[in-house]
């Protein structure tokens, strides 16, 4: 845009830093903000922005990903900040948000999926802590992640790489190359750019610490049930004459005769080794494709566009323990006449017969394609200080997931066919479980590809999310002149409209799937917010911003709005000291999967207080109730809720910047969290609890609160419960305080060249958590059986560049964590085996040397001393992966060989 010198200057001394709206010449203001450049990613070896989000000492809570066998969205990934769930934090691109995954973290919570943003077209990452609500709107509690792509460039720059682990499996290949234009007259810019990436999966087996049930736990290790007949009354029984002979070939040949004492005869078919058929890294294949372009109309306006294309595969492979077939799932139990017995049949499928490739042949396919589109005006209004930015962006993220499933009539009638025969009525006892006599040597015999392909296929659900969004925002850095310098005022209107669906394969819904369900969903709503910011120079050393903004969200005939606002300042008794702080309050709008998510069930067990209540026992002495009262079983509903209000939060930080000489910055940040109506489930305890009260009189039978609850408790003819509806509610509170510190100084040495290091620690210091209101807090720091994350976590880089050579170490630490035992014992670290692992740290180091102007060559090793997971000895020998995968990874030493050629002007 063509620009009178003064102008110039203005722009070239002030910058829009993410946590204002208002340009500005300071780089450090009241809100703390970290900056990772392309520079930083490249150096310290990451080789995705999830490594880069999730390496960084802010996100201390551990999450789902690859390693996380059977989890809802295991082709995704994502971050927490702070061990807040994922769902609190707000993703930008170029500070506009991303769209949401269409599948829900957890089965339940909508989540952004960070892997398919091209890290080779990124210019920076900056990540702001604390609740920006009112700026950014919904889900800023935890932080903001702004991804800001590359706008300019001086010429072609080609970048291919290459890499895998010495421990096998995870072969990597990526290319991006990425060009600018600009025209003679300066007026037009373009910017395109393209990166694609090939990534082989890690198995199980391909690790010593996942490729066989645990060899070192507390109990002995147990072979997988692959061939396994069991009853209800006499536990195991062994039916095969040739004793597993005929199924030794399978699993890579390590199939055998099994026992385990104390169940029955104890005898199976099985192996040591299926745990380590199924994927801890996924197979994966992305092409990302980027434009943005500029086109100055005069000197008072430039139109912009940009658009971002994602196409991501995934595929991977829950395991051997998520293959099989059996006949509890259908039948409950058969009854054999010759052994006068009820009995189920169990029976996991080998790589042997699925033909070649194996396992291979049954992963599933995760396929996402998503685009951005974002296009506008900005310029200003005449001559005078009034800036304009108007423009749209459209978002829409599709999500195919290619499942392999077993079909339940054609799987059921194959083993009927070849194992159980035609059925001869009823049991003779109950009259309920069919009657077989089973052909047992048939059922220990392996099967072919083609058999096998007879009952199984592939089930495709698909789902989608969209955002459109018009946003106006006029602004003036030059409103009126305080004794501090010129007060800044920023506007901003925003309309959009959001969408998700998510329609699972039929089958999943009507049965004819074998051994999965699913839930289906969907719905939309409109959108509509208003922010302004003031910037308020008081005088020269203290600066006062004010931020407000209104969300209103109109979903179906319902509108849901909320307003936010903080305060904050920043005093500077002299340059080298900032001192700022900031209070202000932030939500969550109910997501679209929290108000629209359909039913799903699940089993569990409550007292029955109103029945223990009739034979002398109340909820003061319900232990002494019998067993088959206070712990009954019931079917539980679950689903969302269109009448939830927004999660609200009040957050305020503190801190101090000291720079006492060139390129040293000393940062300490305190951030305070107190969160509550949290979306959790509806407790089924206290909706027991509080049917008694209406059925005994305590409280008024027939009013609502009544009336509602025993809409939810369902009881059988005899009086019994049977099943419960709890759906999403708002009644949890959490309560955090955290700081976050950081430490960068760089030197030049002359002659001995530059060096510059760069260093961040966080710390939780109170961590609370309170699900219901009749619950006591949670200590989410001291309780493992809550929480297993660290306390602590820092990470550091130092660099040193002399000419056209540089290296770089990296180093990631966090502290001491729990072990197995310590999660699951409702007693903490005084349970039984329980205790904490130390601190622990990987280290990465880069080097790169330009060979001539343009060429750069480099050379990447991460986790430098192939540190693996802390073994876990309190993990039982049932565990196919003694570690805790949320903290830790077992894929060890990774390399990376890279070559970047700029053309043109270097």
């Amino acid at each position: 845009m063509a620009q009178d010198d003064t102008s110039a200057a203005k722009t070239l001394d002030k910058v829009t830093v993410t946590g204002s709206l208002i340009p500005q010449t300071q780089i450090e203001t009241a809100t703390p903000v970290t900056v990772i450049s392309a520079e930083d990613i490249k150096a310290r070896g990451f080789s995705s922005v999830t490594e880069v989000l999730q390496k960084n000492s802010m996100s201390t809570g551990g999450v789902q990903g690859a390693q996380t066998s059977a989890s809802f969205t295991q082709g995704a990934e994502t971050v927490s900040l702070f061990g807040l769930p994922p769902g609190y934090v707000k993703y930008l691109i170029d500070g506009r948000p991303m769209s949401n995954y269409p599948a829900l973290y957890n089965g339940s919570d909508t989540f952004n999926n960070i892997s398919g943003i091209p890290v080779d077209l990124i210019e920076r990452i900056e990540i702001l802590p604390g609740g920006q609500s009112s700026l950014y709107g919904s889900d800023a509690i935890a932080g903001v992640i702004n991804v800001i792509l590359k706008k300019s460039m001086d010429g072609a720059v080609f970048t291919i790489r290459g890499g895998g682990y010495s421990e096998g499996g995870g072969g990597s290949f990526r290319a991006s190359i990425a060009d600018g234009w600009t025209s003679a007259d300066g007026r037009v810019s373009v910017l395109g750019g393209i990166q694609h990436e090939e990534r082989d999966p890690i198995w199980g087996y391909q690790r010593d610490l996942t490729k066989q049930f645990n060899p070192n736990g507390y109990s002995p290790a147990l072979a997988s049930r692959d061939f396994l007949i069991y009853s209800p009354f006499t536990s195991y029984k062994f039916l095969d004459p040739n004793n597993c002979q005929n199924v030794t070939g399978l699993f890579g040949g390590t199939e055998g005769l099994q026992n385990r004492p104390g169940f029955g005869d104890g005898k199976y078919c099985g192996s040591f080794n299926t745990a380590g058929y199924r994927t801890i890294m996924n197979e994966k294949t992305s092409t990302q494709a980027y434009i943005h372009g500029t086109f100055d109309v005069n000197d008072n306006m430039q139109l912009y566009a940009d658009a971002l294309y994602s196409y991501d595969q995934v595929k991977y492979h829950s395991g051997s323990g998520y293959l099989w077939w059996g006949t509890g799932a259908d039948f409950g139990y058969f009854y054999d006449p010759n052994l006068d017995d009820l009995l189920n049949l169990q029976r996991a499928f080998a790589p042997e017969e699925m033909g070649p490739g194996g396992f291979n042949n049954t992963m599933s396919r995760d396929k996402s394609k998503s685009l951005r589109v974002t296009f506008g005006a900005k310029g200003a209004f005449g001559g005078s200080n009034w800036d304009y930015d108007l423009g749209g962006t459209y978002t829409e993220y599709k999500l195919d997931e290619n499942s392999f499933v077993r079909y339940a009539e054609a799987a059921d009638n194959f083993f009927i066919n070849r194992v159980l025969g035609p059925q001869q009525g009823l049991d003779p006892y109950y009259d309920a479980y069919p009657v077989f006599t089973p052909n047992y040597a048939a059922f220990y015999r392996p099967i072919t590809p083609e058999e096998f392909a007879s009952f199984t296929g592939r089930a495709i659900t698909k789902s989608k999310t969209s955002d459109s969004m018009i946003r106006a925002q006029v602004t003036n850095g030059m409103l009126f002149t305080l004794p501090g310098g010129d007060a800044g005022l920023a506007v901003v209107a925003e309309f959009g409209k959001q969408k998700w669906d998510y329609n699972p394969d039929p089958g999943y819904l009507d049965g004819s799937i074998w051994g999965q369900t699913s839930v289906a969903g969907g719905g939309d709503r409109d959108r509509y917010a208003v922010t302004s910011e003031l910037r308020l120079p008081i005088w020269e050393p203290l600066t006062i911003s004010l931020s407000g903004r209104y969300d209103a969200f109109k979903a179906g005939s319902r509108t849901i709005d909320k307003p936010t606002y903080a305060v904050s300042f920043e005093y500077r008794p002299f340059d080298s000291l900032l001192v700022r702080g900031k209070y202000g309050t932030a939500f969550r709008a109910p997501t679209l999967s929290d108000l629209y998510q359909g039913n799903s069930g699940y089993y569990s067990s409550v007292p029955d207080y109103y029945q223990c209540s009739k034979i002398g026992f109340g909820p003061d002495n319900i232990d002494a109730c019998p067993a088959a009262l206070s712990n009954r079983q019931f079917f539980g509903t679950q689903s969302g809720n269109e009448d939830l209000k927004p999660i609200n939060a009040d957050v305020w930080s503190a801190g101090v910047v000291w720079s006492p000489v060139d390129r040293m910055a000393l940062t300490v940040d305190y951030f305070n969290w107190d969160i509550s109506d949290e979306v959790t489930q509806q407790s089924s305890n206290g909706l027991s609890l509080q049917d008694y009260r209406c059925r005994t009189g305590i409280d008024d039978i027939n009013s609502p609160l009544c009336q509602s609850t025993l809409s939810q408790v369902t009881r059988n003819a005899a009086g019994m419960i049977t099943a419960i509806y709890t759906p999403k509610i708002n009644v949890s509170n959490q309560q955090l305080e955290a700081i976050n510190a950081s430490f960068n100084y760089g030197y030049d040495f002359g002659n001995w060249g530059d060096l510059n290091l760069r260093t961040s620690f966080t710390q939780k210091l109170r961590h609370k958590y309170q699900q219901y209101a009749e619950d006591s807090y949670v200590d989410l720091l001291n309780n493992p059986y809550w929480s297993a994350d660290p306390k602590r976590k820092a990470d550091g880089s130092l660099t040193w560049q002399k000419g056209n050579f540089s290296a770089t170490w990296y180093v990631n630490w966090f502290d001491a964590t729990p072990n197995y035992a310590a999660t699951i014992s409702d007693k903490g670290y005084a349970g039984n085996r329980a205790q904490k692992f130390g601190s622990y740290s990987r280290h990465n180091a880069s080097v790169s040397y330009r060979l001539f102007d343009g060429m750069d060559l480099s050379l990447m090793v991460n986790n430098v001393f192939n540190k693996m997971p802390p073994y876990d000895f309190s993990y039982p020998g049932t565990s196919s992966a003694p570690y805790n995968s949320y903290n830790f990874d077992v894929y060890g030493r990774a390399y990376y060989i890279e070559m970047r050629y700029a053309f043109g002007n270097k």
